[in-house]
């Protein structure tokens, strides 16, 4: 089993026409009693379990591609493949297949695979020979060519056999010749002949042939048919980008040349694919599927050899963090590391896996931590994309590495903090690459893709560094561009209203906003070192300062800050923005907007709708104290009559208890006398009868009543005083100063404080009590709300 020419790599076509990697195994052609006749037999070269069992049947079409895969179909639509480490392995297998169906192994293809929709078409056909007969290679009969390769595209079968024809003899290479003559004659039809030839051929489909046109010998031929389109009036110029405009760049020489030559045949084969080719239509799909898997193999083939040269990777890390190599080589250095990274997304999951790993090892994070805080703006913007593809792989590698680098350099130099800085000193107007790396800032601080460690969790440790060090960095904008305008409530009526610390840089607020979209989801997913955070550097107060910016969309990112921490339901958060008076900049920017019907304004009325239904009374009774005056005049909704009405419900609730308990509590007394007084008749009425029964014990007996009735008499007097409620000085006013909205006068209003409740319960009393505590429950979870912070 350790035999390398073996070794292969087992395949399947998946439903999106991309190939998925089953594994890695050691084939063999044996005898298999289960399936009744000769197998391909692949067992894992990790446990020995079989990655495939398939049986060699007659009439199954194998293909033998680029010398060392071999392709072929099973059941419908279930395509698979083997990819040989070794020539001389694939070789051998072949011959194994063409010998048990009968073939000759020179050839690369078994069998003429018959469509069921094609078998009566296939039997119309007349057999006078397997193959299709082809006009003689000459210029003219380039024209009757042409049509004969456009003809057969519509049926598999004369595909399969004209594939067939064109492999023998060399006609292929011949034709292509003709493209040079043609060229040298300025022949304009016969090169508009070969156009169509070519490109029928391409849409054959077949694996073969593409060995043949994208031989070294022969690409640039193929490129140099397909710049006659007929339906240009000139022919595009791609050879002469491909050998002049495109330069083939080694950072590191590369002294394997078969890895040189496949990574220039893939570039070339791409260019045909992605810039000659036309986009092809719903029906021409297919026909370049088996295109998408040469360039597929060929990128699987060149990770895997550059991944395996220890050396080559070695010495580019190396460079890239020597302080020595200069602006221009690590600028090149990093975009091969980047064309690198890209080819690897063609690699299967465990293959990936692998290769970042590879690339972790050889101290990929450190160098980008270098790259990414250099001038040069190409280099950081390819640093950033090497970034992102190591983030969607794996978040957890980052965060490790960067709280271990914490131990070994300053705060500044922090991978994560460069990061957050590369995003605010970004100069793109539009702040694109900002965009792309606060996505990548929010998938490392998602808790959701944070593992769970067995002693402690990445989450903890995480959070705690991210809010030590680096949150402090995230922000600094935003305290700098809202710092706390001392003189701002002394403006007079009718001065301007535009706060001279607010942003009015339109790439400032959109910096602004990108922060606050960053804070807002670590509102909603970070409970306790957000909340921290927000009281100890009263956060809200300044974001809501950008309610007053000219930028709508920031005011918006602003409220919906505050929106999710209302949303939250905290009564932490509730006393911090009712000690704050936090609802002034909203409720001022609602009556600003005035008549207005705009997003503002719904964003804004939705927040109050919000505490109005889920009744949160702290907030309620906070708005309708200080701001109803300058919100009753709003009656296009009526969310704020629902807030006073809110307001209304709870003051009564609280007075009804209140009156209740003290009535019920005086009604009582009358009735607590006569029941401790016909509690002592019985007792003496039982003390005259037992003195009879027992005279020897009468006078300890009389004693203990008189003691008993003593007692009795102190409890009826103790209970008059417990159902008496405290006497309390009427409830003042709240003393939490007024709002400054605008011109209106807030007048303040008292504060309901929490009921009093007596310390005696009677059962007469149930029923009532049950149906006001449903009733409170259906309103908030909190039967004793505090109204006041």
């Amino acid at each position: 089993m350790s035999d390398t020419r073996r070794r292969v790599k087992v395949y399947t076509l998946n439903e999106d026409r991309q190939w998925d990697d089953r594994g890695t195994g050691h084939v063999s052609s044996t005898f298999v009693e289960r399936l009744k006749g000769i197998s391909l037999l692949v067992r894992a070269e990790s446990d020995g379990s079989v990655l495939l069992e398939s049986k060699i049947s007659p009439n199954t079409a194998y293909q033998k591609q680029q010398d060392t895969l071999i392709v072929w179909s099973e059941a419908d639509n279930y395509d698979l493949a083997l990819s040989f480490q070794e020539k001389a392995g694939c070789d051998e297998i072949w011959e194994k297949i063409c010998q048990v169906q009968g073939k000759d192994p020179a050839l690369d293809i078994t069998q003429d695979p018959i469509d069921e929709s094609e078998e009566e078409r296939f039997e119309e056909i007349p057999e006078t020979s397997h193959l299709v007969e082809l006009p003689h290679c000459e210029l003219s009969c380039l024209e009757e060519i042409a049509d004969l390769v456009t003809s057969v595209l519509s049926s598999p079968i004369r595909r399969e056999k004209l594939a067939l024809a064109l492999m023998s003899e060399d006609y292929l290479k011949k034709l292509l010749g003709l493209f040079r003559v043609c060229e040298d004659l300025d022949n304009r039809e016969g090169l508009h002949h070969l156009y169509e030839i070519v490109r029928g051929v391409l849409f054959l489909n077949k694996a073969a042939l593409f060995e043949v046109m994208f031989s070294d010998d022969c690409i640039m031929d193929v490129v140099g048919c397909l710049e006659y389109d007929p339906a240009l009036v000139q022919p595009k110029r791609h050879r002469e980008f491909l050998t002049k405009t495109a330069k083939f760049k080694e950072v590191i020489p590369i002294t394997d040349s078969e890895l040189r030559q496949k990574i220039h045949q893939t570039y070339r084969v791409q260019y045909i694919q992605d810039i000659i080719l036309p986009t092809p239509s719903v029906f021409e799909e297919n026909f370049l599927s088996t295109l998408n898997s040469f360039i597929f193999f060929n990128k699987v083939e060149i990770v895997s050899m550059l991944q395996e040269d220890e050396k080559f990777l070695t010495e580019v890390f190396a460079q890239l963090t020597d302080e020595g190599t200069d602006d221009s080589k690590r600028r090149e250095l990093v975009n091969f590391v980047k064309e690198f990274c890209a080819f690897s997304q063609t690699l299967q999951p465990q293959n990936r896996d692998a290769f970042f790993k590879t690339l972790a090892n050889l101290g990929i994070l450190p160098a980008l931590e270098i790259v990414m805080g250099m001038d040069d703006l190409q280099v950081r913007a390819a640093a950033t994309d090497i970034f992102s593809y190591l983030v969607e792989f794996s978040p957890s590698m980052v965060r490790e590495f960067v709280m271990q680098e914490l131990q070994q350099t300053d705060d500044d130099v922090l991978l994560i903090n460069v990061v957050i800085k590369q995003m605010i000193c970004d100069s793109d107007p539009e702040l694109g690459g900002a965009v792309q790396l606060m996505g990548l800032l929010r998938t490392l601080i998602d808790p959701e893709n944070m593992l769970a460690s067995i002693n402690k969790t990445e989450k903890t440790e995480f959070l705690s560094f991210f809010y030590k060090y680096c949150m402090q960095v995230l922000t600094a904008p935003l305290l700098a561009n809202t710092a706390h305008d001392k003189n701002s409530k002394d403006l007079q009526e009718g001065a301007t209203k535009i706060n001279p610390v607010c942003p009015d840089n339109f790439q400032t607020a959109q910096l602004l906003a990108l922060i606050l979209e960053l804070l807002t989801f670590c509102v909603e997913h970070h409970t306790y070192h957000i909340k921290t955070y927000i009281m100890n550097k009263d956060l809200l107060r300044r974001v809501l300062v950008l309610m007053n910016s000219k930028h709508t969309f920031l005011a918006l990112c602003a409220l919906r800050f505050m929106r999710r921490i209302i949303g939250l339901k905290d009564e932490y958060y509730n006393r911090y923005i009712i000690k704050g008076n936090l609802f002034e900049p909203v409720i001022n920017a609602l009556l600003d907007n005035g008549t207005r019907y705009n997003l503002l304004n719904s964003a804004i009325i939705e927040l109050f709708e919000f505490i109005r239904v889920e009744d949160i009374k702290t907030l309620i009774a906070h708005i309708v104290d200080n701001f109803y005056k300058a919100l009753e005049p709003i009656e296009y909704v009526q969310t704020f009559k629902g807030l006073k009405g809110r307001y209304e419900q709870e003051k009564d609730r609280q007075s009804h208890k209140l009156t209740r308990y003290r009535r019920e509590a005086r009604s009582m007394d009358d009735d607590e006398e006569l029941w401790f007084n016909e509690d002592e008749d019985d007792d003496e009425a039982e003390a005259v009868d037992k003195s009879r029964m027992e005279d020897d014990y009468s006078d300890g007996y009389g004693k203990y009543m008189e003691a008993k009735k003593a007692g009795a008499t102190n409890g009826a007097n103790n209970g008059k005083v417990a159902a008496l409620p405290p006497t309390s000085p009427p409830a003042t006013p709240n003393n939490s100063p007024a709002a400054s909205v605008k011109t209106v006068a807030l007048p303040a209003s008292p504060v309901v404080k929490a009921p009093l409740v007596g310390l005696v319960d009677y059962p007469d009393d149930e029923d009532e009590d049950e149906e006001d505590e449903e009733e409170e429950e259906e309103q908030s979870p909190r039967k004793r709300p505090r109204l006041s912070s």
